[in-house]
This record gives structure tokens, C-alpha cells and sequence, in this order.
């Protein structure tokens, strides 16, 4: 499945968050990633995610495709995370 994580939590988790999705995404932007997963490893990070967030300050969010037949994806301007390429 293809899926786009969003996230606004506290500074204090900011780096922990970050490090564990990318872990198992691509970092789009600030505080958005994407990537082809697997239904195990999604639930993974879900896992990971949920021992880091503090459900009464931060904010996650998770959309699920199952299918990238009926997506796109159109970039306007920089593109400032291509750190991860290897």
C-alpha cells in the first residue's frame, strides 16, 4: 500500500518522530512523508509512533492507498529533501 504520514507535534519529540519515519518513509517535507509499505511494517510504526506521541499535545495522521492507480502527485517549487537518494 502507499501511504502519506503528516505530523505536528511537540519540538521536543520533533527529531524522534523523524527518525522513526524515516525509518520506514520517504521525507517529503518538514513534516510529511510517503512510501510504499507493507500492512507489518505500517503497523510497526504505528506502534513506534504511539509510544512517542503525546496524545494530548501532537498530532499524526495517516493516509492509507491501496492502490497508486488513482493517484498523483504534482511538485511546485523546491525540493529540499533529497537527502534521502542514495
Amino acid at each position: 500500500m502507499f501511504v502519506i504520514l503528516t505530523y505536528d507535534v511537540n519540538s521536543k519529540r520533533d527529531s524522534k518522530i523523524m527518525k522513526t519515519c524515516r525509518k520506514y518513509l520517504t521525507h517529503e517535507q518538514k513534516s510529511v512523508f510517503e512510501g510504499v509499505i507493507t500492512k507489518a511494517k505500517l503497523d510497526s510504526l504505528k506502534k513506534e509512533l504511539k509510544k512517542l506521541v503525546n496524545p494530548n499535545e501532537d498530532s499524526v495522521c495517516i493516509y492509507e492507498f491501496e492502490s497508486l492507480r488513482y493517484t498523483a502527485k504534482e511538485k511546485i517549487g523546491v525540493n529540499n529533501y533529497d537527502d534521502n537518494i542514495l
